[in-house]
């Protein structure tokens, strides 16, 4: 069973009052009469059910999250999971909001951020850029003692209270292994294809990808990042002129979104062989793998980023620890052996 306040008061020799008191930060208590109540606690190891409390006092939490529109299926499935942890967030007395801007849109994210009253919302979740109004926007929320958390993409210049997240720099020397692998020692170039610069995932896939290929793979080199804007269109139009200029690229890796748009292209010159890496198991990057298009694909949980956020949220605002572990976003590898 676990312990309860009124073990924590029969503990220390207290009333209920007092335990309610100390718990809550109430004025009108001696020190020494905190202390055996802080004690009594750590004894039984007792936890308070902050919930528990907030729902009889009938407060409420709201969450803000922040995200980007468009095509994105990654972020369309984030957007669902969020949609259905708000199917269940009522009984926890819990309100979910979401608001959709412009991707890589530093002034719009800015924006949205800034329109978010500290008073009303009791924590955000955000999938930002490192625009300078985006670190300032961020700010604000924080000296207003809004706890937030980045979502998919940090921010190292802002302290956030948290970021939720695959590591990147590891992602990108995962593909590269595989790309190198893969490859089997042959030369050639690898095309690059990303969202933006603009946005640190992407930014520090790329660093470890370089990284790994410089290091242990120097029969091969990495060609300029196309910046696609995780538009299917523009990915196509820009990696089309790329393979044209260079007909020796032997690799393909899409660190960002558009992976339609890839598809097109490497679909309408199936002839050529190469070892092609991408992100996020969708509908479209599942078929691509099933058809011999896609070599390898490396996911990350959003259903978990969401769950993750949220609990990182409630345990900065109830001050109560998290279980070690459970907040880590694992990077998966799929291949066409393990679809399920």
């Amino acid at each position: 069973m676990r312990p309860t306040v009124q073990d924590v008061a029969r503990h220390a020799g207290v009333s209920l009052a007092t335990v309610d008191r100390v718990l809550n930060q109430r004025p009108g208590v001696r020190e020494k009469t905190i202390a055996k109540v802080e004690a009594a606690i750590a004894a039984l190891g007792y936890i308070r059910d902050v919930s528990a409390a907030n729902l009889a006092k009938g407060l409420a939490y709201r969450f803000a999250f922040v995200i980007p529109e468009g095509s994105n299926s990654f972020m369309r499935g984030l957007e669902a999971e969020i949609e259905a942890v708000k199917q269940h967030s009522a009984a926890e007395r819990t309100e979910i909001s979401i608001y959709k801007i412009p991707p890589f849109d530093g002034p719009a994210l800015a924006a949205a951020l800034d329109s978010l009253d500290p008073k009303r919302y009791s924590g955000v979740a955000v999938v930002a850029t490192e625009a300078v109004a985006v670190r300032d926007a961020l700010a604000r929320l924080r000296r207003n003692n809004v706890p937030v958390v980045t979502l998919v993409s940090d921010v190292p210049a802002f302290q956030s209270d948290a970021y939720v997240g695959i590591d990147n720099v590891a992602a990108g020397r995962t593909a590269a292994r595989l790309m190198g692998k893969f490859l089997g020692g042959r030369p050639g170039k690898i095309a690059l294809v990303a969202g933006s610069m603009l946005v640190r995932d992407h930014v520090e896939r790329r660093m470890g990808f370089e990284q790994i290929i410089r290091s242990d793979y120097a029969h091969v080199h990495c060609l300029p990042v196309i910046e696609g804007k995780d538009d299917s269109r523009i990915v196509q139009e820009y990696l089309s002129e790329c393979l044209r200029t260079n007909t020796d690229v032997v690799g393909v890796y899409n660190m960002g979104a558009g992976n339609r748009g890839l598809i097109e292209v490497l679909s309408a010159d199936a002839q050529k062989e190469r070892v092609v890496i991408a992100h996020e198991l969708t509908e479209h990057t599942r078929r691509a793998l099933n058809a011999g298009i896609l070599d390898a694909i490396i996911h990350q949980d959003a259903g978990h980023e969401v769950r993750s956020a949220l609990r990182i949220l409630k345990a900065k605002i109830e001050k109560t620890p998290l279980l070690a572990g459970q907040e880590t976003i694992r990077i998966e590898i799929y291949l066409n052996e393990n679809l399920s």
